[in-house]
């Protein structure tokens, strides 16, 4: 299989600019380097609604994004993040754990730990113990064992980056396939070794990258690329007015991103042949509306 990049949304809302800005990098990077470019459609959420997805597709093709094959969505492969989660439990790599949220950010963690950074709390429970926090009746989510404190990955805009790795859920106590299992999974079935997304996403990589090496697979190349946030510095939204493809047309979408890459084309064509992956902006782009 040939490598890949993608662009992944969740169809809970319609992409704003700064979503189809994210897509438009995704695809120059992929295009400017040979590779396949794929759509996912991340549709594991509660609050994913066909409709949506049939608009952000129709988004990308409008602006131009071509796709290599046809998109996927994760609910067609539960099994295949199923089977992930069994094949780590055989390994002993997995355990249950019963804390709820409240729980996690109530409990004491290690130095320098963020804020909902798991602190081991159901890890090494006793039979009895367990059996106590079973009978509370809470559906239990299924962690990683993680082996590890922290793992560095290579990034194209910051360089070398360390992230904490705790035990981080595989499966919600709802049975869904967390984001941080069905990404890495997703992502090795493709064929995807370039993965280009907003920096928000940072933190996450080094969880995601540490799940490949125990599946076997070599750490994609990661760009995360700055968001685009609104005059009050807060990331842009719908809420913040016309910055969707509907409200503001094809022409307008395309001469902002444009303009905030610093490209004089107005076509995702011709930005593939402005594009250099060191002129990037490496601040966020400030948007406004008009």
């Amino acid at each position: 299989m040939t490598s890949a990049g993608r662009f992944a949304p969740s169809p809970s809302a319609d992409l704003h600019v700064g979503n189809l800005r994210t897509a438009v990098l995704a695809w120059l990077f992929a295009r400017s380097t040979g590779r396949r470019f794929l759509v996912r459609v991340e549709d594991l959420d509660d609050r994913a609604k066909d409709d949506v997805a049939r608009r952000q597709l129709d988004d990308l093709a409008e602006i131009g994004v071509t796709w290599d094959a046809p998109p996927e969505r994760q609910s067609d492969h539960e099994a295949r993040y199923d089977g992930i989660v069994d094949e780590l439990t055989a390994r002993g790599m997995t355990y249950e754990c019963h804390c709820s949220r409240k729980d996690i950010l109530q409990a004491p963690r290690a130095p320098h730990a963020p804020e909902g950074a798991y602190p081991g709390t159901c890890r090494d429970l006793t039979d009895a113990e367990r059996a106590r926090r079973a009978d509370t009746g809470r559906p239990p989510a299924v962690r990683l064992r993680s082996a590890v404190a922290e793992f560095t990955v290579a990034d194209l805009p910051h360089g070398s980056y360390t992230g904490v790795v705790d035990d981080f859920v595989l499966r919600r106590g709802d049975g869904v396939p967390a984001y941080n299992l069905a990404v890495v999974v997703d992502d090795a079935a493709q064929g995807v070794d370039q993965v280009v997304r907003g920096d928000d996403l940072l933190a996450s990589s080094p969880r995601q990258a540490y799940l490949g090496t125990l599946l076997g697979h070599p750490s994609p190349s990661y760009a995360h690329v700055p968001l685009v946030l609104n005059a009050d510095g807060k990331r842009l939204a719908k809420r913040d007015g016309a910055v969707t493809l509907a409200d503001i047309g094809v022409e307008l979408t395309l001469r902002q991103i444009a303009a905030s890459l610093g490209y004089a084309a107005t076509t995702v064509a011709g930005m593939l042949a402005e594009f250099d992956p060191a002129r990037l902006p490496r601040e966020p782009w400030i948007y406004q509306p008009g």
